[in-house]
């Protein structure tokens, strides 16, 4: 039975990019009319995109992988390789992506904000992008750059005009099947509801979202319970429908229960004291009638106060929306680096860092002379040699760059 799931995990695998080709031209009366080879084509990326259709994150619960297509390889008659075709994976509005040290990526809130979440590789050059006047003949081309590959954490918060906070058997889930179509689980004990549930509001020309919380315990704000996966889903509300349980059956004075679920909040986040609210006494047709409250009552069985309670939701959630807008999305963006960097290694020797040099290396055959030479060429282009020289690097010492190692020798 599906159901509703505000965390889960999702690896994300760009495409590889193709491989370029080796090719010679052939024509009549033209046995070696240079080289041709095509490009390979770049992978496919992975997009984590909002989408106000996705209702949870159930989709990654027992399918978490998502892969983008490979790029097609280059082929000879300078054909180049087609592109991997992009991956756009919905994720429901207001989540949040974290990496596994739980760094916050991006918050996807309003519908359409993107996450490159992986990064396509490169497709290899054909052997025609080597020709030069000292090589007239490459016999060799670059392999395809390997797509980005990880796992993010995926966190939901609601989007909700109105959240509903209470302790359990409060009368919350009561009160949204009353006024809206969800279909939340009723029963007359504690704990009935343990998942969100959201429920669209009309009231004369407005309309509004509400947002079921399952009920806090005292403690919630340091973890008690599930007391921050529910407290989450209150951060983006607007205004907060406060319920006390005139009916407790654990005999919890309704003073006692207002102070502690403010308490509660303050302690979570102190901003959300500050949001308009609307405290009431709920379940009031089971009430003592000597119960001490002097607020406003509300039976979501009988309606007692229910138009009321809802036109004053309806004027606060306008005033809201007119002077806080939406919460801003955000995404952190990954300046690639620039240049080369060498490091000490752990055996005494160095490590070469800098995605060029590390891309120069890893798409060619370094097993070719010519492919070799070329490398070479690339990275002294690049700095490299002068940096490990800066460094301090000595002939014979170790040199690392990407999967390959080699002895380095003072170029004289």
């Amino acid at each position: 039975m599906s159901g509703f799931v505000d965390e889960a995990q999702v690896h994300v695998k760009a495409g590889n990019g193709g491989a370029g080709a080796v090719s010679t031209r052939r024509e009549s009366h033209v046995p070696l009319g240079g080289p041709d080879g095509g490009d390979g084509g770049k992978g496919g990326d992975v997009w984590l995109v909002a989408d106000r259709h996705a209702a949870s994150l159930l989709q990654f619960k027992d399918h978490p992988h998502r892969a983008a297509a490979k790029g097609l390889h280059g082929q000879g008659k300078a054909r180049h390789g087609a592109r991997g075709a992009d991956l756009f994976v919905s994720v429901p509005e207001g989540t949040v992506v974290r990496d596994l040290e739980g760094r916050v990526l991006a918050d996807l809130v309003h519908e359409g904000d993107r996450y490159l979440a992986a990064r396509g590789g490169e497709g290899g050059k054909g052997n025609a992008r080597f020709l030069s006047n000292r090589r007239r003949a490459p016999n060799f081309a670059e392999q395809g750059e390997v797509g980005e590959e990880r796992y993010l954490n995926l966190e939901l918060k609601l989007m909700a005009d109105v959240a509903l906070v209470g302790f359990p058997n409060a009368g919350k889930s009561t009160f949204i099947s009353r006024v809206s179509a969800a279909k939340p689980k009723i029963a007359d004990y504690p704990f009935t509801t343990l998942l969100p549930h959201l429920g669209v509001v009309r009231y004369d020309d407005a309309e509004f979202v509400v947002a079921d919380i399952p009920g806090l315990i005292e403690g919630a704000s340091e973890g008690r319970g599930l007391g921050h996966k529910f407290l989450r889903h209150i951060e983006r509300a607007r205004v907060l429908l406060v319920l006390i349980d005139l009916a407790a059956s654990e005999g919890r004075a309704p003073a006692d229960q207002e102070r502690i679920l403010l308490q509660e909040l303050g302690q979570y986040r102190p901003d959300l004291l500050e949001r308009a609210r609307v405290v009431v006494g709920s379940r009031a047709d089971a009430a003592e009638p000597d119960i001490e409250w002097s607020g406003p009552r509300l039976s979501a069985v009988t309606g007692e106060g229910l138009q009321e309670v809802l036109g004053r939701l309806a004027t606060l959630v306008q005033q809201a929306r007119s002077e806080q807008p939406l919460a801003d999305s955000f995404v952190v963006h990954r300046p690639e680096p620039e240049g080369v960097n060498v490091q000490r290694s752990d055996d005494g020797g160095f490590v070469v860092l800098g995605r060029p040099a590390l891309r120069a290396i890893a798409v060619n055959d370094i097993t070719n002379d010519q492919a070799l030479a070329y490398v070479r060429d690339k990275l002294k282009k690049l700095g490299v040699d002068k940096a490990l020289q800066r460094a301090g690097a000595k002939d014979g010492d170790i040199i690392h760059i990407g999967g390959f190692s080699f002895e380095y020798e003072h170029d004289r």
